[in-house]
């Protein structure tokens, strides 16, 4: 269940972080109402997996996969490109989320 709930919380923060794109510095309020509704929700989630789970390796999970799904939506939607070192960037954070929840004892919760 704190699986469930930390991807609730990584899907809310992706959506919020971009309609904070969109939101253009807030002067858009369709878009800002998306962002703080989703950042409410994502931190709301994100608090209920620390329940069970230790709050560096959720946080971890949370920040290292938001970063690789925002990067991915910016780059189909935004058509944002990412160069070779942010992408071997991006691996490694991926293969570190990885090793925590297959190796690490820490993350079973």
């Amino acid at each position: 269940m704190p699986y469930i709930l930390l991807m609730i919380a990584i899907v809310a923060e992706v959506v919020g972080t971009s309609a904070l794109k969109q939101s253009d510095g807030f002067s858009r309020p369709a878009p800002a109402l998306v962002a703080i509704v989703c950042y409410a929700i994502a931190f709301y989630m994100l608090s209920l997996t620390l329940r069970a789970l230790p709050t560096g390796i959720a946080y971890a999970i949370w920040s290292g996969v938001g970063i690789v799904l925002v990067a991915a939506v910016a780059w189909i939607r935004n058509g944002q490109r990412l160069d070779a070192p942010a992408l071997i960037g991006m691996t490694l954070i991926i293969a570190g989320v990885l090793v925590m929840n297959l190796f690490s004892a820490s993350t079973h919760g």
